[in-house]
């Protein structure tokens, strides 16, 4: 056996990483594992600027890897953070519906919750909305009790100290970007900054830099990471007053955003949003963010434009939003009537990491690939988090039978 670093290498510190790193040292607890971040800190991107929902799994196709990580990963979720004191709450959320031509839509959410056995899931009527959330307006909806809230952040803090104090030989190596492969016959090398770093065996969770990483490995991937920021407005404290807990739009299933809506989070801020328009920087936390590498990547892959022009009015709509508060408001105002301008301030900003096919469509589902000695996450996207541990556990099961742990 060739001498190396790690027996297993994984590169990305955000909450898949790190939840399938600590699920490794659960299974094969005498497995050197070596987490690689290219950032200072773990979860800087898409693990610390997510809305912090623990998602019930009400949205995802039955039987889909989506459907069946995110149940089953909120309930470990919510042991885990009982288990290590990580704020949480399980609060609940309504889904509302405003106009009749949404009911049908509503219905089909619906029976999708039931074929997922999401718990105590119960249609409502407008009167109960009224009662559950008094500011707020709708015809019919839907109370789904087990969605909650969490610091996310916290969550992969706990897990990278879990991991390195599982094995003294495990580490968590930040400021580590790899830049490149190195096959050997029986090994890896990742090549960094700080010099390679040597491994039996890789697993890629590096979330927006996923297919590059990929094409690093050799693989020629059917789909590219488009990015779409998501831009939120805080309410005003005396506004936030009005908003109890979690309060959604019933989704568009044609596109795969919840559309904006109103989220109290672990620290007692009410968000509200996110739009969804495409980002021109993977890493951009502004407005006026520009990477040309990212932009050109993005624009040059066919299915990007292809996505645009299926979605023209669509994304028109929501940059429209971007730009002007009045009518983000406008949008809000359809679940909540009585807000006002003055009620809405600037927010947060989060960058969701989607693979596109070259079609145009985007990938519903999480996206796993393997080669030899690599497994690969090609897309992740919510609810990833909320998913973390299934989808680690997943994983681990996964790099038992590819690398024959």
């Amino acid at each position: 056996m060739p001498k190396t670093d790690f027996d297993v290498c994984i590169i990305g510190g955000g909450i898949v990483g790190l939840a399938t790193a600590y699920q490794l040292c659960q299974t094969y607890p005498k497995l050197r594992i070596g987490i690689l971040e290219k950032e200072a800190a773990v979860a800087q991107h898409q693990t610390g600027h997510n809305s912090g929902v623990i998602h019930s799994g009400l949205y995802y196709k039955p039987g889909s890897l989506k459907a069946r990580l995110c149940t089953r990963g909120r309930r470990a979720l919510t042991a885990f953070a009982r288990a290590y004191d990580i704020p949480h709450e399980i609060c609940g959320k309504i889904v509302v519906a405003t106009d009749p031509k949404e009911l049908p839509r509503l219905a089909q959410l619906y029976e999708r919750g039931q074929a997922n056995e999401i718990e105590g899931l119960e249609k409502i009527t407008g009167a109960r909305i009224t009662e559950l959330e008094p500011y707020f307006h709708g015809i019919e909806g839907l109370s789904v009790p087990c969605t909650g809230i969490i610091d996310f952040v916290k969550v992969a803090q706990t897990l990278a100290r879990l991991v390195q104090e599982a094995n003294p030989e495990n580490q968590v190596l930040c400021s580590r970007q790899v830049t490149g492969f190195e096959r050997h016959d029986f090994s890896m090398a990742l090549r960094t900054q700080q010099g390679p770093v040597k491994s039996l065996y890789v697993i890629n969770c590096s979330g927006l830099q996923s297919d590059r990483i990929a094409s690093l490995d050799g693989i020629a991937t059917s789909t590219c990471i488009v990015p779409f920021r998501g831009e939120y407005y805080d309410l005003t404290p005396e506004a936030a007053s009005k908003v109890k807990n979690l309060v959604y739009p019933v989704p568009d299933p044609k596109f795969p955003f919840l559309g904006v809506h109103f989220t109290r989070t672990i620290d007692g801020l009410i968000d509200c949003g996110p739009n969804a328009v495409f980002a021109f920087k993977r890493e951009g936390y502004s407005k006026t963010a520009f990477s040309f590498r990212d932009t050109f990547e993005a624009l040059a892959f066919p299915g990007t434009l292809r996505l645009f022009a299926k979605n023209i009015k669509y994304g028109l709509d929501e940059y429209a939003r971007s730009m002007s508060k009045a009518l983000f408001l406008k949008q809000l105002q359809r679940l909540m009537p009585s807000l006002e301008s003055t009620d809405i301030i600037p927010g947060k900003i989060g960058i969701r990491a989607q693979a596109v096919s070259r079609n145009g469509t985007p990938v519903d589902d999480f996206k796993i690939e393997t080669r030899p000695r690599t497994i690969h996450v090609l897309n992740a996207p919510s609810p990833a988090a909320t998913a973390c541990l299934a989808i680690g556990e997943h994983l681990c099961q996964l790099a038992g039978e590819q690398f024959e742990l």
